[in-house]
């Protein structure tokens, strides 16, 4: 019997299906951003600025000019000298990083333009073994800075390691910060410009060793910029750390870097700076 005399009529909602991969959180600031939106605006957050981790691939497709670049070494492949077992075996790990990026190291390097500019480039892939730097990404960095050397060209190399020294290759991967230091020592010696772009996250060995030894040292807005991470030095020291202690704008506080540049202006600030530094 109908409730007080009136007639009810059961109404089915069909639920609206949202697919999933449309939206993404920001790690800053927490805001839900539209993908689409967010690769129009170079993948950096349009509340609060944050510049999300973007790929080698997608770093020369911002800086370099269409249809420039050539890359160097590309036959370059990794080997496991230590036949590295753990949880999970070194050789499986870089296949499987092969797979998931694309790429064949965690580093790409080459010659191309910046707005005319001719330059040597290299960039570091932190979805690679977290950008870490083995016996190859050493090999490929110095090989570029060399030939920057003998061409008399601008040397740029962007780094978003937060891997630092690839520790599956024990001493084979500490002495690639000697070898690329090494090499940009003599780089610096004939006179070549070169300019080191740090990203979130440029860490450890990376950061030790060429990512730190530009001319210009230029980051990111917010990027995370140290050798040992914040939480491993709050629990080695036993004391709170500063508010935003190795964020980008810290470290230019402090003198470590010497600018701060937007991801939509990095392009243009590079080739001025190529200009300035002759």
């Amino acid at each position: 019997m109908p409730l007080f005399g009136k007639k009810y009529t059961e109404v089915t909602v069909r639920k609206t299906h949202i697919p999933e991969g449309l939206w993404t959180r920001c790690e800053d600031c927490g805001k839900i951003i539209y993908n689409k939106a967010l690769e129009e605006n170079f993948k950096v957050c349009p509340k609060c600025q944050f510049h999300f981790t973007i790929g080698a691939p997608e770093r020369i497709t911002l800086l370099m000019d269409t249809g420039t670049f050539q890359e160097f070494d590309a036959d370059l492949l990794p080997v496991d000298p230590l036949q590295f077992k753990g949880p999970k075996a070194y050789s499986d790990k870089i296949q499987e990083d092969q797979k998931k990026t694309g790429l064949k190291e965690a580093v790409i390097s080459g010659e191309g333009k910046i707005e005319g500019r001719k330059i040597i480039f290299a960039v570091t892939d932190s979805r690679f073994i977290g950008g870490s730097m083995g016996s190859v990404v050493g090999e490929k960095i110095t090989r570029a800075i060399e030939r920057s050397d003998e061409r008399k060209l601008p040397l740029v190399i962007v780094s978003g390691s937060g891997g630092g020294a690839r520790m599956y290759e024990g001493m084979f991967s500490l002495m690639q910060m000697a070898k690329t230091s090494a090499a940009l020592a003599r780089h610096q010696k004939a006179g070549v410009p070169y300019i080191s772009v740090l990203t979130h996250q440029t860490m450890a060995g990376v950061l030790a060793s060429f990512a730190s030894l530009g001319d210009v040292i230029i980051a990111e807005p917010k990027a995370l910029i140290g050798f040992t991470g914040p939480r491993v030095i709050e629990q080695t020291i036993r004391q709170k750390l500063p508010e935003g202690f190795q964020r980008s704008e810290f470290l230019l506080e402090h003198g470590l870097i010497d600018l701060i540049v937007h991801r939509k202006e990095m392009k243009s600030s590079l080739a001025k700076l190529i200009d300035y530094l002759g």
